[in-house]
C-alpha cells in the first residue's frame, strides 16, 4: 500500500458530546451498489389537500376541526405518546422495579406544530419570515411547557419525508415535553458537564472555535450560527447547527438571534434539497438545556440533522449489521460531505430557470 493521508485510510473518530466512536472507511465509497433503491416522493405541488388532517379547516381523525389558520397552528397531539394526567395504577406492587426489571410512570405533553397553511411547503421552500414565526412558536412552547413543575425536558423535532417515517407531508413538527430527561440529551448533558468541570469552559464553544479555525467542515454560517458536518458525524450528510454565542435555549435568545436561526435553517435545508435535487428527508431536533429548574452553565444550544440519503435521492444509508452490533460506520468522510454541501447554491433548485 502506498503512503496515504490518515483521512484516506480506515480510522475511527471520537465524539466527545456522546463519548462514543465512529468508524470511517473512505475506501468503501467506490464499492458498487446493488441494494435497495427507494422511490422518490412525487412533487405534486398540492397547496391544499382536502384529505389532509393538518390542512386549514379540515377535520382530524378524532373529530376536531382545524381553524382556517394563516400562520403557525399548534394543537395537542390527538394520539399522544405521553399523557399529562396519568391514570391510577390498580396494583402498584405489580410494577417491576428491581435491578433487572424496572418500570415507572412517565408524564408529559405532546403537541403538533404546523409550520404553514400551504400543504406543499417545507422549511427549504418557506420564506425566512415564515420560518422565523416557527422559531418564535418553538420558543413560546419551550417557555410554556418548560415552566410546568413536572416537565424536565422539552424536545422539539421534525421528521421530514416518508423515508423518515413522516405520516403526513404537510409542513409540521412535534414538541414532546417529558418528565425525565431522555437518553440522548442526558448523555450530552453528562459529557458537557464533565468537560465544563475539567476545563472550566464549554465543550461546544471550544469545539466551534476549532471548526471555525479549520474551516474544513463548515457548510454555511451567519452572524449568530454555524452549520457544519461534525468531525464525528455518523450519517453521510449529517449536520449540526451551533450558536456562536453561548446560550442554552431558544428562550435565552433575542429577536435578532432567533431571526438568524431561521436564516441558517433556510440555508442548510436549501442546500440539502439542492444536493440531489429532491425534497431532502431528515430527522431534525433541537437540543436545549433541561427545564429541571436547575442551572446548566455547561449546556450549549445546538440542533442535529440526520438525513438518510447516501449516494442519490434513491439510495439511502442503513444502520444495520456492524452498525447495530458493533459501532457506527460511514464511508463518505465528513470533510468531503461538508465540501459538497458548501459548494451548493443557497437558492432552491426549483426556482432556477
Amino acid at each position: 500500500m502506498t503512503p496515504s493521508s490518515w483521512q484516506q485510510v480506515p480510522h475511527r473518530r471520537y465524539n466527545p458530546l456522546r463519548r462514543q466512536w465512529v468508524l470511517v472507511s473512505p475506501h468503501r465509497t467506490q464499492r458498487p451498489w446493488q441494494g435497495e433503491v427507494a422511490k422518490t416522493e412525487p412533487n405534486t405541488a398540492i397547496h391544499y389537500d382536502p384529505s389532509c388532517y393538518l390542512c386549514p379547516g379540515n377535520t382530524r381523525a378524532d373529530g376536531h376541526r382545524n381553524p382556517k389558520y394563516d400562520g403557525v397552528f399548534i394543537f395537542d397531539n390527538d394520539y399522544a405518546a405521553l399523557l399529562p394526567d396519568m391514570p391510577e395504577v390498580s396494583d402498584r406492587n405489580d410494577v417491576p422495579h428491581d435491578d433487572l426489571l424496572r418500570a415507572e410512570p412517565e408524564r408529559g405533553t405532546c403537541r403538533v406544530v404546523c409550520f404553514h397553511p400551504d400543504h406543499d411547503l417545507t422549511l427549504a421552500r418557506m420564506l425566512p419570515v415564515d420560518i422565523q414565526r416557527v422559531v418564535e412558536a418553538w420558543t413560546a412552547q419551550t417557555a410554556e411547557l418548560g415552566q410546568q413543575p413536572e416537565i424536565n425536558y422539552v424536545q422539539i423535532f421534525e421528521n421530514r419525508g416518508a423515508m423518515m417515517g413522516a405520516s403526513n407531508p404537510h409542513p409540521h413538527c412535534q414538541v414532546w415535553a417529558i418528565e425525565h430527561i431522555p437518553d440522548e440529551p442526558q448523555a450530552e448533558l453528562i459529557a458537557q458537564r464533565e468537560y465544563h468541570s475539567a476545563h472550566g469552559s464549554c465543550l461546544l464553544c471550544d469545539y466551534l472555535k476549532r471548526e471555525v479555525q479549520l474551516a474544513r467542515r463548515i457548510v454555511c454560517e451567519n452572524d449568530a450560527f454555524v452549520a457544519l458536518v461534525p468531525f464525528w458525524a455518523v450519517w453521510p450528510f449529517e449536520a449540526m447547527v451551533l450558536a456562536r454565542r453561548h446560550v442554552g435555549s431558544l428562550t435565552e435568545m433575542d429577536a435578532t438571534q432567533q431571526s438568524s436561526f431561521a436564516d441558517i435553517l433556510k440555508q442548510l435545508t436549501t442546500r440539502y434539497d439542492n444536493l440531489f435535487e429532491t425534497s431532502f428527508p431528515y430527522t431534525m431536533g433541537l437540543h436545549q438545556s433541561p427545564t429541571d429548574k436547575q442551572p446548566h452553565p455547561e449546556w450549549h444550544f445546538h440542533a442535529h440533522f440526520y438525513p438518510p440519503l447516501l449516494r442519490s435521492a434513491t439510495v439511502r444509508k442503513f444502520m444495520v449489521g456492524f452498525e447495530m452490533l458493533g459501532m457506527p460506520q460511514r464511508d463518505i468522510t465528513p470533510e468531503s460531505a461538508a465540501e459538497r454541501l458548501r459548494a451548493l447554491s443557497a437558492i432552491h433548485y426549483t426556482l432556477k430557470s
